[in-house]
């Protein structure tokens, strides 16, 4: 088991370009084998998340050419794979390739670690069930025979965009149409990245419903697609510089796409200084460099409703930020957090209880009681790569030493996190 190591900081500067975004670099890959003919990736992520959705789709045909600046995607026919399509440590992986999959007449058996094998999947595979596939199991591994779907209306019982993305990519080869609706509009890569390759949908509001449709039937384009940097990533970064007293930190080619920019909001409500400029587009996808400040005197923050979905992600760093406001800071309507990479509920309390923290939990969320000083404690990641993270944020405003210990998790979405962290902070 890996372990690292984090003391103190004084200060955070300079310009930095983030990882890539993974939920991009994951649509990319599967848009790029159903493709009607070549398409190249830019800037891909090089992650081990990203690794198995190209490992999974290399096995049903995809064939992936590395060029200077990325990769050249060569669509197949799809084809029953040889063996398990592995898909490590990514919900994404499994729960966006099902929906290719059971569209297709193939049969394909997913799996992945210990960690995603406890995730829910029944949340997929009833749609898909009510769509004509024939899908065994509801937790990895699953199993789906594919093939001669019809378009349903299907409303999500959660907020959850891989959800939603499953059910389109399934509908773009089922009879008819496919609705999907939700409550709380959730972060719509698909939606952007299918109507830039040519693929017609329908998006409106009925009532308080968020509604998409897609017709069956549809060929996706091929593309080329320069993979901005991943807000989620840029997250840790931004806290970061909210926390350190001398800070001014330019985060370069962020995608700020407004379903996932939740961070910002929370950011002004707790006064920190950010600004965007250089505001671009890719495949529907709107870039720009974000600057951040250090916060100064820090306000206490509320995360719920429609704000969880655009920050899910986002949420154990920022209960980082949280110890340092003044005031209690309230993250409710986040009961999602408990089936992620882990319980991430109660891994970020017992973690900041840990390093001296005041920290409430409830079923979804949690109250936590600011400023604090925080004191170093060993910190274990339980497999998930945002609490790693996290807490090695917090071990930059600690007293005393840090040590994260299952740090491999980190390599999941971001190979380079510590050292790209020593390089921009100093003591």
């Amino acid at each position: 088991m890996a372990s690292l190591r984090i003391g103190p900081a004084a200060a955070i500067e300079g310009r930095y370009r983030p990882p890539s975004d993974k939920s991009l670099t994951h649509r990319a890959l599967m848009f790029g084998a159903i493709a009607a003919g070549v398409s190249r990736v830019r800037n891909p992520l090089g992650s081990e998340d990203a690794g198995a959705t190209r490992r999974c789709l290399e096995a049903m045909g995809l064939r992936v050419e590395a060029v200077e600046d990325g990769w050249l995607l060569h669509p197949s026919e799809w084809h029953t794979p040889e063996g398990v399509l592995d898909c490590g440590n990514s919900g994404t992986t499994m729960r966006l390739l099902s929906g290719l999959i059971a569209s297709r007449p193939l049969t394909a058996t997913l799996a992945g670690d210990a960690s995603l094998s406890r995730r829910p999947m029944g949340r997929i595979a009833e749609p898909l069930r009510l769509m004509g596939a024939r899908v065994e199991g509801d937790r990895p591994p699953i199993t789906i025979h594919g093939g001669g779907l019809r378009g349903i209306r299907y409303a999500t019982p959660v907020a959850s965009a891989q959800i939603k993305s499953c059910i389109l990519l399934a509908g773009l080869r089922a009879e008819g149409t496919t609705t999907v609706e939700e409550e709380t509009l959730t972060r719509d890569h698909t939606e952007r990245m299918l109507a830039a390759c040519g693929v017609s949908l329908d998006r409106h509001r009925d009532g308080e419903r968020h509604v998409v449709s897609v017709h069956g039937g549809q060929t996706v384009q091929p593309f080329d697609f320069a993979v901005p940097a991943d807000i989620s990533s840029a997250a840790f970064f931004m806290v970061a510089a909210a926390l350190l007293p001398a800070a001014r930190l330019t985060l370069e080619d962020v995608g700020v796409n407004p379903a996932r920019t939740g961070i910002l909001d929370v950011l002004d409500q707790a006064g920190v200084k950010w600004f965007a400029e250089a505001h671009r587009d890719q495949m529907g996808e709107p870039v720009a460099d974000l600057t951040i400040h250090d916060g100064g005197d820090l306000r206490p923050f509320e995360i719920g409703g429609g704000l969880v979905p655009r920050l899910i992600d986002e949420i154990p760093v920022l209960a980082v930020l949280a110890t340092q406001c003044d005031g209690v800071s309230v993250i409710r309507d986040a009961q999602e957090l408990r089936v992620k990479e882990s319980d991430r509920i109660e891994r970020v309390a017992e973690g900041l209880r840990a390093m001296g923290a005041r920290v409430e939990t409830r079923e979804d969320g949690m109250e936590i009681e600011g400023p604090v000083q925080l004191r170093g404690a060993t910190i274990q990641t339980d497999g998930d790569h945002r609490i790693g993270m996290a807490f090695a944020v917090a071990g930059l405003i600690a007293q005393g030493e840090t040590v994260v210990e299952g740090s491999e998790a980190i390599q999941t979405s971001f190979p380079t996190f510590a050292e790209d962290l020593w390089k921009l902070t100093y003591a």
